[in-house]
């Protein structure tokens, strides 16, 4: 009986919306069956299992943080991959090279472009288990309550992955369709951005009154509370708020219309939904559940857990314990330790959601291997752009000298000359810069010696067999073994990425189980305060926006108080000074102070690829040529090593079509009322 129900499960929730009537009529039988709707629905365990389905459509092509086996939107101007140089075939299945992503040149067709129909099965196995539920009697009414509640974030969660990166897109009736109807009468079209983002809205407050947890323990750590609902809830609306989709009026925005030719990206600006948003965000803060992981500061250490380096005094946070200041505080090893596995996603007070270790074979461990040098049998592929280590501040807030130079950015200065000594070493300057280290890298920000593997990095590997192996000093010069080499085994750009490696961490023998176990940080509370910062920051207005329960109403405007709620935490735990008077007082210094903040901060999140989108800063920095160091460069020739050049390896462009993703032709065929992303075929 139980193999029978199980199976039937699968059946259901496998048709979508999406697909063929047959299919349809086939599988709708299932749902019509009353008798076999109340033999899965009335029992717990058939219930739960149904539930957990829903669930299943999270991973690989549905997730957040991960490698680019399924979904390569955590690769934007910040961070690329090295080992798809060519496209090749694996499992049957064209994955793309970097070189491909970046030039537009996947298709409609694509292997990358399954999360449309895996997120479709999901909408629709969590509608079912929504309208059957309530007949439940081994659950008690509060179990059923959150159990709904868990089912409506997802569905809504699903609708936010679909117009995070399709765009505009159909919304299904909650209950259903009826299959008695024509084919040409289910068909349905897409939904405007705003309708989209104030479905996910409704649907996320809905879910936040159902749902009975603020909290998970760690066996349930992948399950959604309140707060994970009102923060996709703000997601939701500052992307609405954003000027791909307010106001614009593009060439773009104007053919992407649906089968009405009803314009989907609101050509009209309006103020007022950066204040909801921002009243969104205000939301999750005063839930006062969360608050950004700090680890405390160290006197003494070891070489993988170093005494804290105390940032340069600056006259405010230097003088202050957390969270005034970070006189008590560790900055680097609260970054790092927030993503390398040290502190588990029950006791990380930052984590709003996560899918833990349930991503699916691109997770956050996979993407790690990719990262680890050759000595390490990484794959040594995975790495960062000069933009991107430029973006990172030196450690009194000031830029880094020669930032931004090759790409007409700079400010007419050159970059450090000169490389740490053994004399240095010894006398305790540049920490934590070993020998032969290029001056460019010093003095830098916590953050950056947390996430950049620049040339001449210690790598801890502690749990190497082999003694000699742990605490290497790994370079990338031509001939040095983790350098330029005939095979897909180096980086492109000669600097690697440390974010998300724990110090134990290694790829021995090919087996995952020896990289520490990582979640995904889907949404965390610092992406929450930078979002509030940034929504206050566009408003000239007050406004009165009620709060999602009701119970208070929240006065949004753009005051510095409020803003530097948003903006304080994340620069004193990151252990830089705060921004000055001038940039407060500058709406457009604050903006491109915000938009660097969330570069360096979200780092390698899958926030970068479409916060450019949603910005419009895309067609500029997507096309800027890839800089990095000059890797065909050899040890004797490290000072050419460290000029940067333009990465022929890395080829980037950006055109229109780029905006949103294109839908699959399958799609488009089985619904005719659906319209295809400009830029795009509608058929094969």
């Amino acid at each position: 009986m139980r193999k029978t129900i199980y199976s039937m499960i699968l059946i259901a929730a496998g048709a979508t919306f999406f697909s063929s009537c047959s299919d349809y009529l086939d599988s709708d039988r299932y749902f019509k069956d009353r008798t076999t709707l109340e033999s899965v629905f009335t029992n717990k365990t058939y219930s739960e299992e149904w539930l957990a389905y829903a669930y299943s459509f999270l991973k690989n092509e549905c997730a957040d943080v991960c490698s680019k086996h399924y979904t390569p939107h955590n690769y934007a101007d910040d961070m690329y991959y090295g080992d798809r140089d060519n496209s090749y075939d694996t499992w049957n299945q064209p994955y793309q090279s970097y070189k491909a992503f970046r030039l537009g040149e996947y298709s409609e067709n694509d292997h990358y472009n399954n999360t449309w129909g895996s997120a479709y099965k999901g909408i629709r196995q969590a509608s079912v288990f929504i309208e059957n539920i309530d007949m439940n009697k081994e659950m008690s009414p509060e179990e059923i309550l959150d159990y709904k509640g868990q089912a409506r974030f997802v569905r809504a969660y699903y609708y936010w992955i679909l117009l995070r990166k399709y765009g505009p897109i159909p919304i299904l009736p909650d209950k259903g369709l009826d299959y008695n109807d024509s084919y040409e009468e289910i068909a349905t079209p897409r939904s405007s951005y705003e309708e989209c983002a104030n479905y996910i809205s409704d649907e996320m407050v809905h879910a936040a009154r159902e749902l009975q947890y603020t909290k998970r323990d760690e066996l349930n750590i992948g399950r959604p509370t309140i707060g994970a609902a009102l923060a996709t809830r703000a997601k939701a609306l500052l992307y609405a708020a954003s000027p791909l989709m307010n106001g614009n009026q593009d060439d773009f925005a104007k053919q992407l219309v649906d089968d009405q030719k009803r314009q989907l990206l609101s050509p009209d600006y309006s103020e007022e939904k950066w204040a909801r948003a921002a009243a969104a965000c205000k939301d999750v803060m005063d839930l006062n559940v969360y608050s950004l992981y700090v680890s405390s500061f160290r006197q003494s250490g070891t070489v993988t857990y170093p005494a804290t380096i105390t940032p340069p005094a600056d006259g405010n946070f230097s003088e202050k314990d957390w969270p005034n200041g970070w006189k008590n505080i560790d900055p680097f090893e609260s970054y790092r330790a927030l993503f390398d596995g040290d502190v588990i996603a029950s006791s990380n007070p930052e984590l709003i959601f996560t899918r833990a270790q349930n991503i699916g074979g691109e997770s956050v461990m996979a993407m790690v291997a990719h990262q680890l040098p050759r000595i390490a049998s990484g794959w040594n592929t995975h790495g960062l752009t000069q933009k991107q280590c430029d973006a990172y501040y030196m450690n009194d807030g000031t830029d880094c000298p020669g930032k931004d130079k090759e790409i007409g950015r700079g400010d007419g200065s050159s970059r450090a000359a000169g490389y740490v000594t053994r004399e240095d070493v010894e006398e305790g300057k540049y920490k934590p810069l070993a020998e032969g280290v290029s001056l460019q890298y010093a003095n830098r920000e916590p953050r950056f010696y947390a996430s950049v593997a620049y040339n001449g990095s210690v790598w801890h590997m502690t749990n190497e067999t082999e003694e000699s192996n742990r605490e290497k000093q790994v370079f990338y010069y031509r001939g040095d073994g983790n350098g330029y080499t005939n095979t897909m085994f180096w980086l492109r750009s000669g600097i690697g990425v440390m974010k998300y490696v724990h110090p134990r961490d290694t790829y021995l023998s090919g087996n995952l189980g020896n990289i520490v176990n990582k979640t995904d940080p889907a949404i965390r509370y610092a992406d929450i305060l930078l979002m509030y910062a940034e929504a206050l920051n566009e408003l000239d207005g007050s406004y009165s926006i009620p709060s999602w329960d009701g119970s208070t109403t929240h006065t949004i405007s753009r005051n510095l108080t409020e803003i530097k709620k948003g903006t304080n935490p994340v620069r004193i735990r990151a252990g830089v000074p705060d921004y000055t008077a001038d940039v407060y007082a500058s709406k457009d210094l604050l903006r491109k102070a915000l938009k660097r903040e969330r570069q360096i901060e979200l780092m390698g999140e899958s926030q970068r690829y479409y916060d450019l989108r949603r910005w419009k800063d895309a067609p500029v920095e997507e096309s800027l040529p890839i800089y990095g160091c000059n890797v065909l460069m050899t040890k004797d020739q490290r000072d050419l090593f460290h000029t940067p050049v333009a990465e022929w390896a890395l080829p980037t462009t950006f055109a229109d079509k780029m905006w949103f993703w294109p839908i699959k032709h399958s799609e488009l065929k089985r619904n005719k009322r659906l319209t295809q992303t400009p830029g795009w075929t509608s058929y094969d």
